[in-house]
């Protein structure tokens, strides 16, 4: 352990960080997007399945 050195937290993250590639805003945007979407979809499924009304019309 006498050998390790310390780095501060700010320059950790970087190295973490440093291996992905950055993503522009607009992909951030996309991958936001595409996430919410999918889970309107979920949300929606699941609400038909818990409606009794909705079985009614189908």
């Amino acid at each position: 352990m006498a050998g390790t050195t310390k780095l501060s937290v700010e320059k950790a993250l970087e190295k973490l960080r440093g291996d992905e590639p950055q993503k522009t805003r607009t992909e951030q945007r996309d991958e936001k997007t595409e996430a919410l979407n999918k889970e309107i979809k979920r949300m929606k499924a699941q609400r038909l399945r818990l409606d009794p009304t909705s079985r009614k019309r189908s």
